[in-house]
């Protein structure tokens, strides 16, 4: 095994996603759970699971952790 690698996504459920400097923004009429579930979709087409969420302070907002095999190249870097 390669090991793992990590993503933090920031998650606004009125509208707003934020990972490694990418911003995503609910469009009108967009629900919010559909907003939030698409971006998920994506992460696991491209081998993203989730392993945990912090509930924030903040209403509505939570940092989702995700990880994924790390590929044999990136296992290399660093």
């Amino acid at each position: 095994m390669n090991g793992w690698e990590y993503k933090v996504v920031y998650v606004d459920f009125r509208g707003r996603i934020s990972s490694e400097g990418a911003e995503y923004i609910r469009q009108s009429g967009e629900h919010r759970t559909g907003f939030v579930r698409g971006y998920l979709d994506k992460l696991g087409e491209d081998g993203w699971e989730m392993t945990g969420v912090l509930p924030l302070m903040r209403p509505e907002s939570s940092y989702f952790l995700l990880k994924r095999a790390r590929k044999p190249a990136e296992a290399n870097e660093g």
